[in-house]
């Protein structure tokens, strides 16, 4: 992976050690070319909105990577290791990579999806990552559908970099927020910004006629389980004041992390679907939208439970998603729940995991 230039490395906006160990870690990659035409991954699927279920096309852009991820970044996020070398990709390039997404399209519907998500495993309103020429051209490309999702961190939402997409259709803001905690945000994550931040992203995005989902992180590092399921249900229940739609991911074992440092040493285990289902069946009276897509489930690397009931929850926790219907739980059970009750009530953090 490229070294980031002094600029990039931001000292003093979060933990400097925590970001020298992450170059540290990131630096034994070994080097893959990334085709700066191509983007990094396209999909099909559906999702809830407040508008409905619409089908999506998600797109994740190949482009110079995370500003904050080349100064060393968050402990789980590996994405930065898909991001072109150089550090940027031309316009050109770009709408190379979108025509592509709707190749894929084309060829797996009849009919374009109503939604469209774009993402860029770092923020796409960043002009270091994509013009603002580019922004325009992806704006027209997409004119013609109900609802786009735009991803960034809260320093780059202004309402001229929205404008392209608010004066078409309607149009949301994905911000990484990971928790409402900030000690949970700076020391367990790495993450530089405060709530206050998000929350006057928030209100800028609402100036700019635009809506707010927020990705929540389900037990980052350094928590026991019953600590991240206490902070992600307070979380949820936060940022519901700010926005549409809350995002629970469930974290995952990415290559080239510091989570992945430690899951190797026995020292993290992604948290139980158990988890997932109790935060979303306690914040079903939140007033927003609160999804789950519980990426890798069932892996040793992703959220699991026993590995004989991992397929059935995974199952409930999308129908979930889709219907908002929390009684789709009460057709899932297994033994291995009180385990996971244990864990909750006995699990500590100086001796974590107490089960696999």
């Amino acid at each position: 992976m490229s070294r980031p230039s002094p600029e990039a490395y931001e000292q003093g906006r979060g933990m400097d050690a925590h970001n020298r160990a992450m170059r540290s870690i990131r630096g034994e990659r070994d080097d893959e070319h990334q085709d700066p035409h191509d983007p990094t991954h396209v999909w099909i699927d559906r999702d809830r909105t407040p508008g409905g279920v619409y089908d999506s096309l998600t797109v994740i852009l190949n482009t110079g990577g995370c500003r904050w991820a080349r100064a060393g970044g968050c402990t789980m996020c590996g994405y930065v290791a898909e991001s072109v070398e150089d550090g940027s990709v031309t316009h050109e390039a770009l709408l190379d990579q979108i025509d592509r997404a709707l190749e894929h399209e084309r060829e797996r519907r009849e009919e374009p999806c109503e939604l469209v998500k774009i993402y860029t495993s770092g923020s796409f309103l960043d002009e270091r990552e994509v013009s603002a020429e580019s922004r325009e051209a992806v704006a027209r490309t997409f004119a013609d559908r109900e609802r786009i999702v735009v991803e960034s961190l809260p320093d780059f939402v202004e309402t001229d970099r929205l404008a392209p997409f608010t004066d078409r259709l309607h149009t949301d803001v994905a911000v990484g927020l990971e928790t409402a905690t900030d000690r949970v945000r700076h020391d367990c994550v790495n993450k530089y910004f405060d709530f206050a931040d998000f929350e006057r992203a928030a209100a800028r995005a609402a100036d700019a006629g635009a809506g707010v989902k927020a990705y929540l992180l389900l037990k980052p590092p350094f928590l026991t389980e019953a600590e991240a399921v206490a902070d992600m249900t307070a979380s949820i229940e936060r940022c519901a004041e700010h926005a549409h739609t809350v995002s629970m991911n469930p974290c995952d074992v990415q290559r080239y992390t510091m989570v992945d440092e430690l899951h190797f040493r026995d020292g993290y285990r992604s948290p139980w679907l158990w988890s997932v289902v109790e935060v979303l069946r306690s914040t079903t009276d939140t007033d927003a939208v609160v999804v789950s897509d519980p990426v890798g489930a069932g892996s040793d690397r992703g959220p699991h439970n026993c590995g004989d009931c991992d397929e059935r929850v995974e199952r409930a926790i999308k129908d979930f998603s889709l219907r908002g219907d929390p009684s789709v739980f009460e057709q899932v059970s297994c033994d291995c729940e009180r385990t996971w009750e244990t864990v909750l009530e006995r699990e500590h953090a100086y001796g974590m995991p107490l089960a696999e």
